[in-house]
């Protein structure tokens, strides 16, 4: 492989894993705080590329207006989902996941009766348009843009976990549940918070995923394995964890792609197995 090959390699490697970390994130932390195996996440990431589209392209509004508005609905959606159901389903592991899948199917319906099956091409801002050279290399925009915005989501959630009261709070709650009650702490309206941001992330990761996948009804299902391969490989609960995997699986994802096309879609469960074999609560995980 040449230099020019590896080096937009791992810019396809970064960008790809800084999408999955932006869906991966709120996944990861849902999990760790509240012990819920929230398989709808990948539909509200489908959800939030629909309405940022119909926002961004059908209306012609502001692209980053429909970031936030496909966000918001994402978050609207899974802060209903967990009131009116998986808040009945605490620790009930297998309950969780067949109802948080049955919600994928029905968020997947659900867009192709209002947007049709019609797959809608990548969209972006202005600003993101394009692409830049260097040297013999010419790379989208789009692409770097993901991954600074990644970055700096990154940025603001570890801040968020490690230096604030919430944070704490969230952390407290993580590694001992039952104390966290004890000392006065109102987890259940902390929990909503949480699961609420998870959502909100994943409406945001979709329409900021869009600008390179486009967004179709299958989309739930194609980034539900990738989001849970990020989360059992980072570690569940919390933020490092999340990127560290994230941006793991995206390189072995971009490089495995390049080097070993036939093998492909195997790269990042061999990935996954080789560290869970390693690392069986993932390279920075909490046990939950």
């Amino acid at each position: 492989m040449t230099a020019t090959g590896v080096i937009l390699n791992l810019l396809n490697g970064l960008s790809y894993g800084m999408l999955l970390f932006l869906l991966a994130s709120g996944l990861s932390i849902v999990l760790g705080l509240m012990g819920i195996w929230n398989l709808a996440h990948a539909g509200l990431f489908m959800v939030g590329g629909f309405v940022g589209w119909t926002i961004a392209v059908q209306h012609g509004m502001n692209f980053w207006l429909a970031v936030f508005v496909g966000a918001v609905t994402a978050g609207v959606i899974g802060l209903g989902i967990e009131r009116g159901f998986l808040r009945h389903l605490y620790k009930q592991v297998n309950e969780q996941v067949l109802l948080t899948f049955g919600f994928v199917y029905i968020l997947t319906n659900l867009a192709l009766w209002i947007w049709t099956g019609r797959f809608r091409v990548p969209f972006t801002a202005p600003a993101l348009a394009g692409s830049f050279t260097i040297g013999d290399i010419t790379y989208p925009l789009a692409r770097v843009g993901i991954i600074f915005i990644g970055l700096a989501v990154a940025a603001g959630l570890w801040w968020m976990q490690d230096r604030t009261k919430l944070g704490a709070i969230i952390r407290a709650g993580m590694d001992d549940k039952e104390m966290a009650m004890g000392l006065g702490i109102n987890l259940g309206r902390v929990s909503m918070f949480v699961f609420f941001l998870a959502a909100f992330l994943a409406g945001f990761a979709g329409v900021i995923g869009a600008q390179f996948l486009g967004v179709y009804p299958g989309l739930s299902l194609d980034m539900l394995l990738p989001a849970l391969i990020v989360v059992i490989v980072g570690g569940m609960g919390t933020i490092q964890g999340a990127l560290l995997g994230a941006v793991l699986i995206g390189l072995v994802d971009a490089f495995g792609r390049a080097l070993f096309p036939q093998f492909a879609m195997f790269t990042m469960y061999v990935a996954m197995v080789i560290i869970l074999v390693v690392r069986p609560s993932g390279l920075l995980g909490r046990r939950i």
